[in-house]
This record gives C-alpha cells, structure tokens and sequence, in this order.
C-alpha cells in the first residue's frame, strides 16, 4: 500500500468505527429505552387487569352476599339462587364468572355448558398447569390471582387468561372470574414492533448521514492527494527540463570554447608546423618526418576537438535549422558506420529552438541506439507535419527489441526512450515506440503549442 493510501485509510477507518460505535451505542441506548418502557407497559397494563378483577369480584360477592349469608351450609335454594346470580352476571362474551367446590367439581360455567356435573381437578392447560387445582387452592388461601392459558370464547382459541379466584367456604365453593391477555400482549407486540421500525428508520438514517460523510471525506482525500500528486508531477518536469536546458547551455558554451578557443589554436599550431616542415625539409629529412607526424597527430586531434563540438552542440542546428542539423547528423553517421541514412523533411512549421533542439537530441540518441544495438543496414529519418502538428519518424530494419526492454526505457534496457519521452512531455508531446524481428519505428509528436509560425519552403534532403 502507497503512502498517499495509507493517509486515506488512517483518515477514514477512525471515522467509519466511530460512526459504526456511535450507531451501535445510539441503537442500543434506543432498544434499551424502548424496551423498558414496553415492560412498564406491560406492568400497568396487566396491574390495571388485576385491578379489573378484585372490581368485578368483588360484585359477584356483594350480588350474592344477602342469599350466602342468610343460607346454610346444605341450603340447596339458596345454592340455586347464587348459581342463578352468577350465571347472569356476565360482561360481555368473554366476561363471566365460573364456581367449582373445593373437590373439583364444576358448579357454574355460562360459555362451556358440558363442565357443569363433571369434576376437572386434574385438568391441565397445554403448558401443563393444573388449572383447576391452582385456582381452588388460591381460594382456600383467601383468594388470588392465578395465570394459564383457556379457551377464548369468541375465538375459539387458547389464550392467556389472568384470573383470580375467593372461596365460599361455608359451602367449600371457589368463585372466580378471569380476563383474557392477549389484547396486552398484541399492544405490546405492536410496541415492539414500532421499535424494531424505529431502531431500523434510525440506522438508515445514521446510515444516510454517514456514507455521504464518508465518500465526501475519501472524495476530499483522493483529490487532494491527486492534486498534489498532479502538483509534485509537474514540478518534477520543470526540474528535469531545467535540467535539460542547462545541460544544453552547458553543451553549447563547451562546443563554443572548442570550437573557437581550443580548436583555433590548434590550427595555429598547425600552421606553425607547416611552415617549420617547409623550412627544415632541405636540411634534413627526418626532421620533416617527425614534424610530418606532429602534423598528422595534430590533424587528428583538430578533428576530434570538431566531432565533440559538434556533438555537445551542434552550430548548424542554431544557423541553418532542424533539417540541415538531421542532414550533417546523418551523413556522418553514414562516414562512422557505414549505415545507410536518409532524411526527409517536408513540414511547413517552424518550431521553436527548445523544441527544434529536442527532436535533434532524439535522433542522436536513436542513431546511438540504431549503432549499438540494431545491426540495422538503414536508417531513415522522416519530418512533417499533419494539421500544424509536427511530426518525426526514425524506422530502421534492424533486430529490434522487446516489450520488457522497452518498459526499461531502451533497447539495452537503459533511459534512452524514457529520456526520449521526457523532452517530449515538456512540450505536451509524446513518443510512440514499435519494434517487431524486421526493425524498429520511432515517431515523435509535437502539439501546435511547440510551433512559432510557417515558412515558405523546407529544404529536403
């Protein structure tokens, strides 16, 4: 991972977990919150039902209390008549009162007619509680609330049912009355269920806020980080063209001093010689064998202080132009190597010196590489331009090289293409580069921005 990434992720893997803790910490809080409001609920609910039932009770026994009290214990009329009273007193389909004695036989029951006659001690609800049982022994202890699961009348379906249940213990009866729960639990399922709704609205919400927040916050990294990338890329070009340039100013002072520092008093020299071989030829001649071979040494060294000048910078390439520098180039790459050159030149722009220089220094450096490496037998080098754009064009029929070399910059691998590349980047241009096992294409493009104006004519050679 690049540096520049792992900035982004250490800007943005903080804020993800603290969005994702705040969330959890909120939805927790939330749930928490909701849920014991559910169960307060639930309480005052089921308390108001239990508050319900001593009511409802405590009518029955105030609606019989005249005929219980003035009976006895083996009154059957004054049974008849209690059994009478609580049959009536019923309060909707699943409002009535029921009575077992304490044996478990049933007594009154409104809704299930076939329980009366029949004894139900041991029956059970399907939770296993023994209902009957339960309620007759809270009877026997002075009354209290019992919680099973009954048939509901106007459903037919087994429901939870909170009762409570006093006994008549002169006549070992248990009176009793319930209310069915499930209306509590519905509302509570309902308020459960508005909390899972509200806990999901308020992640989606979170969730709405935090993503937008997150990709703002990576969109704002990565642009910075382009930018100063875009920023250091740029900067890193003007370094390498002043680079460039300054090597150009340092190679044409060194072939300036060459050629007219240097290089001149090597022809006086020369000269002088010249004329010291004339004078001393008469007297002697291995005099003027030796000053011969001084001459020749001195010849020699006069040419190779022109090559080099001519190779830092040039002169041709600042008197005459791009073509006739190319043309010079050419020709003494021919007399050196004995490999064919031709130039060809019809563009009608003309570009300016930096650029002019450019394209120069890409042949030589293609001319180098063509020696040292094609085994080529032909070189040519074509100039011109399509709609203002300069265009050059080095093909050879040499060897070639690979892909691999050429991601390495050269035919052996070194910078000569990446060199090539980057003095065309200065000018916005860019080098394309083709080689298969039957030669190699170089071609060089320039934009309109590299011209100075048009000319009549251009001199191809």
């Amino acid at each position: 991972m690049h540096l520049r990434h792992q900035i982004v992720a250490l800007a943005i893997v903080p804020l993800i977990i603290a969005i994702l803790t705040i969330t959890a910490f909120i939805t927790w809080q939330s749930a928490t919150l909701v849920q014991t409001s559910i169960d307060t609920f639930e309480r005052n609910m089921l308390k108001a039902k239990e508050t319900e039932l001593l009511n409802l009770t405590n009518l029955a026994l105030s609606a019989i209390a005249e005929v219980y009290q003035s009976a006895g214990e083996n009154d059957d009329a004054a049974k008849e008549e209690v059994q009478r009273i609580l049959t009536s007193l019923d309060y909707g389909q699943d409002g009535y009162f029921f009575v077992y004695d304490y044996n478990g036989n049933n007594v009154v029951h409104p809704r299930q007619t076939f329980r009366p006659g029949h004894n139900w001690l041991n029956l059970v609800d399907p939770d296993g509680d023994r209902v009957i049982a339960n309620l007759i022994e809270k009877a026997e202890a002075g009354g209290g609330l019992h919680q099973y699961k009954w048939e509901k009348p106007s459903t037919g379906e087994m429901a939870d049912k909170l009762s409570f249940a006093v006994g008549l213990d002169k006549w070992r009866w248990m009176i009793g009355t319930g209310v069915y729960l499930d209306d509590v639990f519905a509302q509570t399922a309902a308020a459960k269920a508005d909390l899972r709704d509200n806990i999901r609205r308020t992640f989606l919400i979170v969730m709405l806020i935090a993503v937008p927040s997150v990709l703002i916050v990576f969109a704002t990294g990565l642009w910075i980080t382009l930018h100063e990338r875009r920023m250091a890329d740029g900067k890193l070009k003007q370094l390498t063209q002043r680079i460039v340039d300054a090597q150009e100013e340092e190679r044409m002072r060194l072939a300036r001093e060459l050629h007219d520092g240097i290089s001149q008093n090597l022809i006086g020299v020369r000269y002088v010689l010249d004329l010291a071989s004339r004078k001393v030829s008469a007297k002697g001649e291995e005099a003027g064998m030796a000053i011969d071979r001084g001459i020749e040494a001195l010849n020699g060294a006069i040419k190779e202080v022109r090559n080099l000048s001519h190779q830092l910078r040039p002169r041709m390439l600042d008197d005459l132009g791009l073509t006739a520098a190319l043309t010079s180039l050419g020709e003494q790459f021919t007399e050196r190597t004995g490999i064919e050159t031709r130039i060809e030149s019809t563009s009608r722009e003309v570009l300016n010196p930096e650029a002019n220089t450019a394209l120069y220094r890409i042949a030589q450096e293609a001319l180098t590489n063509v020696e040292r490496h094609s085994g080529a037998t032909k070189v040519e080098i074509s100039i011109w331009s399509t709609k203002g754009r300069v265009r050059m064009t080095i093909s050879d029929d040499g060897i070639g090289f690979d892909e691999s070399s050429r991601r390495n910059g050269s035919r052996s691998g070194g910078l000569g293409l990446r060199n090539m590349q980057e003095r065309l980047a200065h000018f916005g241009g860019v080098l394309l580069a083709k080689s298969t096992g039957e030669g190699t294409v170089l071609t060089a493009m320039l934009p309109k921005s590299a011209n100075l104006g048009k000319i009549i004519s251009r001199e191809a050679a």
